[in-house]
């Protein structure tokens, strides 16, 4: 196998992670686990992770002082307001539903890019922002008559909000990796982010009641903790270093297909045509809005 069949192979596993993990983030809350108490747990193992994967990293860089600003609001855009809208938003809507709005995220890296980057803003970036937008309402504004949400619009809500801060932490994190491996800007990342997310949701963390979980959650707050964000962080950053930023992010497209799927299999969740069509509408936004690179 070649290195950038493995390349692929990993972006491929690590978007098959993502997308598994709505449905597994609404298996254990906010039944069992308190959303902020999740994001807990998500910060404490994978900066752990990363902070001992980092000790046997060769060639570190130091961190210099005039990166710490730009750090500070990617930890605040990519780890704490992300992670934050993320689960709680998940909580509140349905898994398709979350799987869906995310998919937004290259639109608004596209309009975000235009603004801060000064990058073209053509009639076809235009056009595809107003149907990602278009479809994204479509699902906000669905009266859902599922039984996985609780509060569906505001769940949608805060996907969305979570969509847009990832969208700048994506674009504000890219003069980094031209000085820090990809371990080096995740760790910084996580350990800056972990001052806010740790406060927030200590004491959530510290009511659960653990004694409630079955094996089924074990392996499902597992999954979340250490595939869906550290497993999945390094296949991302393993793949952006074999096959470049563009092709890795073009495998997001994938997610919404494996999170239906998912969803519909183990979740119950109902895929009805109005959830159809506010999904072309995105997915034709998401091709139009980056139809120039991709043709480049």
């Amino acid at each position: 196998m070649t290195r950038n069949t493995k390349a692929h192979a990993a972006v491929l596993s690590a978007n098959f992670i993502f997308g598994a993990n709505y449905a597994v983030v609404k298996y254990i809350t906010p039944g069992f686990l308190h959303p902020f108490a999740l994001n807990v747990v998500r910060i404490l193992v994978s900066l752990s992770m990363f902070w001992f994967l980092f000790l046997f990293q060769p060639g570190k860089v130091k961190l210099q002082k005039k990166d710490i600003p730009r750090f500070l609001v990617c930890a605040l855009t990519g780890v704490v307001i992300n992670q934050i809208f993320f689960i709680k938003g998940i909580s509140l809507t349905t898994p398709i539903h979350s799987a869906l709005l995310s998919l937004a995220t290259p639109i608004f890296i596209t309009l975000i890019a235009a603004w801060l980057l000064r990058e073209g803003f053509t009639f076809l970036k235009f056009s595809g922002l107003v149907l990602g937008i278009g479809g994204a309402a479509m699902l906000i504004l669905l009266k859902d008559t599922g039984h996985s949400g609780n509060n569906i619009l505001l769940g949608d809500i805060m996907v969305l909000i979570n969509a847009i801060s990832y969208s700048f932490y994506l674009v504000l994190v890219r003069p980094l990796m031209k000085t820090y491996s990809g371990i080096q800007v995740l760790r910084w990342i996580f350990t800056f982010g972990s001052l806010v997310i740790l406060p927030f949701g200590m004491h959530e963390f510290l009511a659960t009641n653990w004694q409630a979980f079955d094996y089924s959650h074990w392996v499902a707050l597992g999954f979340v903790a250490v595939g869906a964000t550290f497993l999945a962080y390094l296949l991302n950053v393993y793949g952006i270093s074999i096959i470049g930023p563009s092709a890795t992010g073009a495998y997001i497209y994938t997610q919404p297909v494996f999170a239906a799927l998912i969803a519909v299999i183990f979740a119950g969740e109902h895929f009805s045509v109005v959830k159809f069509i506010a999904a072309v509408f995105i997915f034709t936004g998401v091709y139009l809005a980056n139809f120039r690179k991709q043709t480049d």
